[in-house]
């Protein structure tokens, strides 16, 4: 940590015991409510709220949800079901699937891609690049689609508005069907939603609206993801979650060439 900029240090024990103050006074006294439900991804984010949501409720009044679709990441599941062993709290499992079939969600991104490439079908990975980037170069960015068949080989195309706004629009289906399970176990339990933002994702609300922004306290807003890491080797998360990648989560990805979008 000794690396790390004086104004990113702080004594991660002094922040825990504050913001499970926080915690309490908001959930029991604003809101009237008796512990925290926080969606668990196995990333680090979701990991520090839940260990910050035992340390102020207790492991009898948080209640953790897995959320995974048919496009989540392999190991998604398993690590987030390690979390919350390794911290000793009730989790729950759902597959959102069904349901984001049945309002239309991959069938309105998979025209939209098709739209690109015709060719592109189930077992096909996607991602939305960005082709430049203004800090290195003098050309605006632009966005690209990448498709990899299930055979390996890869195709882009410069993405054009509207199949764009489309694949993002159908994308965010996805937070926003979590978001409404959370609030659901919330009102069962008598429970408030736990948001795992961190700074600069809720400065520059890199978050999908309704979706993963929407939640009743945000404990790590204020904090810069260095300081998030820090936190997590303090809480004691598995070494395992601490250098995972960060990601949303929502396509069967893979890492083209480029800056991640999305």
């Amino acid at each position: 940590m000794s690396s790390l900029h004086p104004w990113l240090q702080f004594d991660p024990e002094a922040i825990v015991s504050g913001l499970a103050r926080a915690l309490r006074e908001a959930i029991h006294n604003r809101l009237s409510r008796k512990g925290a439900v926080v969606a668990v991804s196995g990333g680090i984010d979701s990991s520090v709220c839940a260990a910050l949501s035992l340390k102020a409720f207790g492991k009898d009044n948080v209640y953790a949800l897995l959320l995974p679709e048919k496009d989540s990441s392999s190991g998604t599941t398993s690590l987030g079901e390690q979390v919350c062993k390794h911290l000793d709290i009730p989790y729950g499992i759902t597959d959102v699937t069904p349901t984001l079939e049945a309002i239309g969600c991959y069938k309105w991104r998979d025209d939209a891609i098709r739209s690109v490439f015709p060719e592109y079908d189930d077992g096909w990975k996607c991602k939305i690049v960005i082709a430049s980037n203004l800090l290195e170069s003098d050309r605006f960015n632009y966005f690209k689609l990448v498709v990899e068949s299930p055979e390996g080989v890869r195709h882009e195309k410069r993405l054009s508005l509207k199949p764009y706004l489309q694949i993002v629009a159908a994308t965010n289906f996805k937070q926003r069907i979590r978001k409404t399970l959370e609030y659901f176990h919330a009102d069962r339990l008598n429970y408030a939603v736990i948001g795992t933002p961190n700074r600069l994702e809720y400065d520059q609300g890199f978050f999908v609206k309704n979706g993963d922004g929407a939640a009743d306290f945000k404990p790590i807003a204020h904090l810069y993801k260095t300081q998030v890491y820090q936190l997590a080797e303090f809480l004691g998360i598995p070494e395992e979650i601490r250098p995972r990648p960060p990601s949303t989560d929502t396509c069967r990805l893979f890492w083209p060439e480029g800056k991640p979008a999305t």
